[in-house]
Formats: C-alpha cells, structure tokens, sequence
C-alpha cells in the first residue's frame, strides 16, 4: 500500500469515534482522530443512559475511572394526557447485575474521557475543525480527508460524523435519511442535591432512576419524554419524530412541547426547586434496521449514529452501546485489513461479519417493524393515554355513589375507542415488540 499520513483518520469523537480511535491506537496504528467541536462531547446531546456491556468489552473496570453518574436501578414508564399521568414503577436487584447494568452519563465530561482514553493509547486530535470532503484516488477508494486548506491521507477512515450525514451523503453516495427515520430531541438539566434526587425516587444512595414518557409530552405527536437522575442533577427532556413535528396539522413547535412537558403535574413536582444549568438540541435517528445505509467502501468505514444505530422500543431506548460496540469492531476490522495490504470493501468486509454476527445488527433487525409500527399508531400517543387514565378513574374515584362491577364500568371506556381496533393494534405492536 502506498504511504500515507496516518494509518486510520477517525471522523468525530463521540462514542464510536473515540472507541474506534483507542482501539486503533492501541493496536499501534498511527490514529487522528477529527472532531468538529471545540473539545469532544460539546456538540453531542443524550437522555444520558448507557448500558455497560458493550463498554466493559473495550474498558472491563471503566466504573472505577469514568465519569459516570448513577447506577439505574429504577425503570419507570409512563402514559400522559393533558392532566392525568399513569406510571409502571419497576426496580430489581438484575438491573444492578454486572453486565445487565446501565449508568446515567452527562455526554460533556463522558466523551471527553473516552477521549482521554484514546490519546493516552496514541491516537492524535484536531478539534475545533470541520471535515469538509473525503478524499479519494482515481479508483474511488477513500484515500484521507480534506478539512479548510489541509489534506490529510490515510489507509482508512472511520467515518463517526453522528446523525447529521453530511459526508456520508455528499461523498460516499447514501441516502439521506426520511424526515420518518429522523426525530428531533431537546434536552434540559436540572441541578439538585444528591439527596433530594434520591428522595423523589425512592432510590438508595448513589443509585438512579430512569423514566419515559408517552403521550401528552409531545402533545399526541409520535416520539416520547425522558428522565434520567445523574448525581446532582437531572436530564429532562423529549424527542419528536421530524416528519410529524414539521407537519402542518402540529400546532406545537417542539420547545413549547417541552415547556408544556416541564409543567405537567407529573413532571412539575420532580423538578421544583431545580435550577437548568444546560439546554440543548440535537437530531436523533430512530429508522431503526430499514435506514442503516451501506457502512462498507473502498478505505472507509461507517459507525455509530452515521450507520443509523439506534433504536427507540418506547420501553428502552439504546444508541451508546451500539456506538460503542460498532466503533470498537470499525477499528478492529481496519486494523486486520492494514495488516494484510488490502484495505478495499472486500479487505475490510470483516467489519460486516462482525456486526451482523453482533447484538447490534441482530436487535435492529428483531424489532425492525416497531419504527413503521409506531410512526402508524397515533392513537397510541392520542387516545391511549386518555383511556388508561379514565379506566384507572373508574377505579380509583370514589364519590358516595353506588359502584358498579368494575367490568361494567371499564368496558364502556374501551367500547368507545372500538374493542376490536383496539386488539388489533396491540396484536401488531406484540408482533413487532
């Protein structure tokens, strides 16, 4: 192979980028790694929840030195209208299990770590700079980047731009994405003592809460409200999908969504007295299997949220460890294919036997249907919610009058939605759950 200035350039520091960049360097390739923001983390925007397994495979005792937040030993989920709110309150001694486990982050002092961790094995950084094209030889392979007037030339490049595909789009030929893969998240922090964080939830000290919302937080829109406690603060916030939020029959821009979010009497409670200490925005890719683009070329690989790994189950939301386990494999295919002479589609084809041999590619295309599924069920994020709420009224209020069995009085909220609509929705959501 002809000489070049690195063996691997690495595109973005996130999760991907920066795994991809310390496997890489710890293998004894020469590494640069390229990041768009002033310093690794300052453009990226999560709920904040990372399940450690996929992690523990690059950094086994990563919880002895990251700056991670809290143990999440706490699930909630729950279904909003306008003024009522049901929650599923679920914790247990598993959600605790090393290798079962999963940790609240704040993505600044995260990604900044996992940068850390990469210069420390070798790998060089530029930061504050964008990577304008990808350069390539006479053959179409990928030979290095360009960024502002240098040129910078490599075997291979690992391409970790996150989910607004600029490169992978104008220089490699994919698809953009359809506003119905792509959702549009914001995100608040709120500070609060240790203690007072662990008051609300119940929760032992140290240990946190995870909560989703549905319904009413997007304002009947198809996307959903998080929660995460981190130690002295809480990372509050939704994610509407692009195609629904921009639609004219949406009155509701997403930050006044928030706002509403913010105030509901479900939510108020949990953030009274809190102060916002950072507020932000970013997009997020929830396609799922049927939008993960071409990730192989000629001298160039895709990973994290640039190949579209991400996935949004309403119960649990999953991105990092999937950034994490696809960086890692990039790194270690182009690692093998360096070493052979043969860094074509073909040499570096390792990478796709790898993922697909994976829990990333393999959960992707389980629960492929669930994306179309919930893009097409309004009345998931409309009615439902209502419904729960009025059948848990019928329950639960009790008013001096004479009660009826509490079939006769649960069936004609039912009714009034169609029982068999109804059953015919939740056997397709089964189906694709």
């Amino acid at each position: 192979m002809e000489e070049r200035d690195f063996d691997i350039i690495v595109v973005g520091s996130g999760c991907a980028g920066a795994v991809a960049a310390y496997v890489a360097a710890s293998a004894g390739k020469s590494v640069l790694v390229v990041e768009r923001g002033n310093s690794a983390g300052t453009k990226n925007m999560t709920g904040g929840r990372i399940y450690a397994h996929a992690l523990k495979e690059v950094f086994p005792n990563f919880e002895d030195e990251a700056p991670i937040e809290r143990k999440i030993t706490h699930e909630r989920i729950a279904m909003m209208d306008p003024s009522r709110n049901m929650s599923i309150d679920f914790t247990s001694p598993e959600l605790a299990v090393e290798g079962a486990d999963s940790y609240s982050v704040l993505r600044g002092p995260f990604d900044q770590w996992l940068a850390s961790k990469a210069e420390e094995a070798g790998a060089e950084y530029i930061c504050g700079i964008a990577v304008e094209e990808l350069l390539k030889d006479d053959s179409g392979r990928v030979t290095g980047i360009r960024a502002g007037e240098d040129e910078i030339t490599s075997q291979v490049v690992i391409l970790c731009e996150g989910c607004n595909t600029i490169l992978s789009e104008r220089c490699l030929g994919n698809p953009r994405p359809k506003p119905s893969q792509m959702a549009v998240g914001i995100k608040e922090v709120f500070e609060l003592p240790s203690n007072v964080i662990e008051d609300r939830f119940l929760v032992p000290e140290g240990e946190g809460a995870a909560m989703l919302f549905v319904g009413d937080c997007t304002h009947g829109n198809v996307g959903g409200g998080f929660l995460y406690t981190n130690k002295t603060s809480i990372s509050l916030g939704l994610v509407a999908t692009i195609s629904k939020a921009e639609s004219t029959d949406n009155q509701v821009p997403v930050y006044q969504m928030l706002e509403d979010f913010k105030n509901h009497p479900a939510v108020a409670p949990i953030i009274r007295g809190a102060k916002v200490v950072e507020h932000s925005g970013h997009m997020v890719p929830e396609g799922g299997y049927d939008m993960i683009p071409q990730y192989i070329f000629d001298g160039c690989l895709l990973a994290g949220e640039t190949a579209g790994l991400c996935m949004n189950m309403g119960y649990q939301v999953r991105g990092m460890d999937f950034a994490v386990a696809s960086g890692r494999m990039a790194a270690e295919a182009a690692v093998a294919a360096i070493d052979a002479g043969d860094v074509s589609e073909a040499g570096l084809a390792s990478y796709k036997s790898k993922m697909e041999g994976s829990f990333v590619i393999k959960d992707l295309e389980t629960f492929r249907r669930w994306p179309h599924t919930m893009e097409n069920w309004d009345s998931m994020f409309k009615d439902y919610p209502t419904m729960v709420s009025e059948i848990l009224n019928s329950m639960f209020c009790v008013d001096g009058k004479p009660q009826e069995h509490l079939v006769k009085r649960i069936m004609p909220i039912v009714k009034k939605r169609g029982l068999f609509k109804l059953a015919r929705e939740v056997k397709g959501a089964l189906k694709s759950l």
